[in-house]
């Protein structure tokens, strides 16, 4: 069993991996966290966070083999990425130079700095891909995606994303550098940009504003608390085997409808409205294009492999969920200001 007690996370200060860099800080390990700072990256997430925080792009590789030799770093757990599946089909290329040449750049200057090292260092040393289940494209209305599934993405961020994991996977096989990709499904919790549904829904309906949802709102997703995932991609940082990848799920399919309502009928029970009910704000809008049906994960090859489980239910994680919205509004409104400038 690998125990890192360095690592250089990617994307550190976004949604997914600042959960990441706090549950490793909370073990004691040294974290450094290379994040670039845009709309989707802010310092205000790791306050309080025993971490160093270098402002910088993955695409500079001098600066990326750097901080592996200056650190002896351990571990590279690479989240950084353009995420936004509306952003992506707007302007494609920012998905394809993070996403791909970013990755690119990563798994080289990672390959470099772990071929200069030697004994247990080097026998240790893990590099991890974290991905999206949107690389495998859309499910019908039964079965589920897993770690042998064809890809077929359908969006211009979910190709690069896939882009992303075969290099990483040919980064192994040609190199043999140590990878390992996970895949996993929709992350809510604390933390995330306002323009992702759930919290786009919260703090819509909060300000009166219309609750878009796409098409008929019953595309399905499986939503994870992003406090599982973490601990998911730590168990395959750890107990993982190079070149291998691990689906990590909620098993907690939901229409988009109905989670928008289950948003509307918590807020009407925590801050109801001097009138009616926040699910008369639901609006429905014209379909996103290429908009994917159904995602579902099958992760029994994580439980059984590195002995995953998931701490949260859907019902109980979205309530902690609106309740922390509700509470730090003031970080809501300076997400929303940096994106605006």
């Amino acid at each position: 069993m690998r125990q890192p007690q360095t690592l250089l996370i990617t994307g550190g200060a976004g949604f997914i991996g600042s959960c990441f860099v706090r549950q490793c800080a909370a073990r004691g390990q040294k974290v450094i966290v290379l994040d670039k700072l845009t709309y989707a990256g802010h310092r205000e997430n790791l306050d309080g966070v025993a971490c160093e925080l270098v402002e910088g792009d993955i695409c500079d590789g001098a600066l990326v083999s750097q901080l592996l030799s200056r650190h002896g770093v351990d571990a590279v757990v690479h989240f950084a990425a353009e995420s936004h599946v509306d952003n992506s089909i707007h302007s494609p290329s920012e998905f394809i130079q993070t996403n791909i040449q970013g990755s690119y750049t990563m798994l080289e200057a990672a390959r470099h700095y772990w071929n200069g090292l030697s004994g247990a260092a080097k026998n240790d040393f893990m590099f991890i891909q974290i991905s999206t289940d949107e690389v495998y494209g859309s499910l019908g209305e039964t079965g589920k995606f897993s770690e042998t599934t064809a890809m077929k993405p359908n969006s211009p961020y979910s190709a690069s994303k896939a882009a992303g994991d075969h290099l990483a996977r040919a980064w192994f096989e040609t190199y043999k550098l140590p990878t390992i990709i996970t895949n996993c499904t929709n992350n809510y919790g604390p933390r995330q940009h306002p323009e992702k549904l759930i919290p786009l829904m919260i703090t819509n309906a909060l300000q009166g504003k219309p609750l878009p949802v796409y098409g008929d709102g019953k595309n399905i997703r499986d939503w994870i608390h992003v406090e599982d995932h973490c601990h998911g991609v730590y168990l395959a940082l750890c107990q993982g085997e190079a070149g291998q990848t691990y689906c990590f799920g909620g098993d907690a399919e939901r229409k988009n409808n109905e989670v928008v309502n289950a948003i509307c009928d918590t807020l009407q029970a925590l801050v109801p409205p001097a009138s009616g009910h926040y699910s008369d704000q639901i609006t429905f809008v014209q379909d996103r294009a290429g908009h994917d049906r159904r995602y579902a994960i099958d992760d029994s090859k994580a439980q059984s492999e590195l002995g995953f489980t998931r701490a949260h239910n859907f019902e109980s994680g979205l309530r902690a969920t609106v309740e922390w919205y509700l509470e730090n509004g003031a970080w809501c409104e300076s997400i929303r200001q940096k994106k605006a400038a």
